[in-house]
């Protein structure tokens, strides 16, 4: 003899919260697609840990290996994520963390 439970709802899945709207999918999506480089990685986990809260791109190509102006293209698109920040000194561009946008994502994606 087989016995089953008795079924508590015809969905096999019950959703836990709210879906993102679109807005806040494209924003996370460019944050992840920032993210998706280990470059970009690195360039953030150094501006992050730097000690006085910022690098110049100038300070940024030796830990990276990589020439200035392939360096100031990832920036670009850290900045255009919302993940740091750009503030021009003369000749030389100064990046910071941005307040949020990493962890508004990550709270996004964990509260759904």
């Amino acid at each position: 003899m087989t016995t089953t439970a008795p079924a508590t709802s015809s969905a096999c899945c019950l959703p836990g919260g709210q879906p993102l709207d679109d807005a806040e999918a494209i924003q996370l999506a460019r944050v992840f697609k920032a993210l998706g480089d280990p470059a970009r990685v690195k360039l953030f986990s150094l501006i992050v840990a730097s000690a006085n809260g910022e690098m110049c791109v100038c300070d940024l190509t030796e830990p990276v290996g990589l020439s200035q102006p392939t360096v100031s293209h990832h920036m670009k698109l850290l900045v255009d994520a919302g993940l740091v920040t750009r503030e021009q000194r003369g000749r030389w561009a100064y990046y910071a963390p941005a307040p949020g946008p990493l962890l508004t994502a990550v709270r996004h994606l964990t509260e759904q």
